[in-house]
């Protein structure tokens, strides 16, 4: 990485926290994969994001609505149906994902590595 002076440090930092601050969490991204995997009602999409509370689950989709990754669409009639799905802005998260994915395997595999040399 390039050595850069504070001005240029704190305008590449503004992007990265704003991105943050709306994936933070170890829910969120979990949340829209599940979605993007057709898990569109509120019980698929806990039943496939192993470990999330429902008041959890809850919070989460009202921010990622918030922000416009999700929408929630509720068709009425007997019983009331309310569906998840993605909003074509979630769509340029797919790189984003993507990245972190390989990112992430690469480190498990380089932690896994570290563990087997010092045993």
């Amino acid at each position: 990485m390039k050595q850069k002076n504070h001005t240029q440090c704190t305008g590449a930092l503004l992007p990265i926290r704003d991105a943050l601050d709306v994936l933070s969490g170890k829910w969120k991204l979990q949340i829209i994969i599940a979605i993007s995997a057709g898990n569109n009602r509120f019980r698929e999409i806990e039943r496939a994001v192993t470990g999330i509370t429902s008041k959890v689950l809850t919070k989460e989709l009202k921010d990622l609505e918030e922000h416009q990754l999700v929408r929630r669409t509720v068709y009425t009639g007997t019983p009331v149906l309310v569906e998840y799905t993605l909003d074509e802005y979630a769509e340029s998260l797919e790189n984003v994902i993507v990245a972190l994915n390989e990112w992430g395997t690469g480190h498990r595999n380089r932690l896994m590595k570290a563990e087997a040399i010092s045993n």
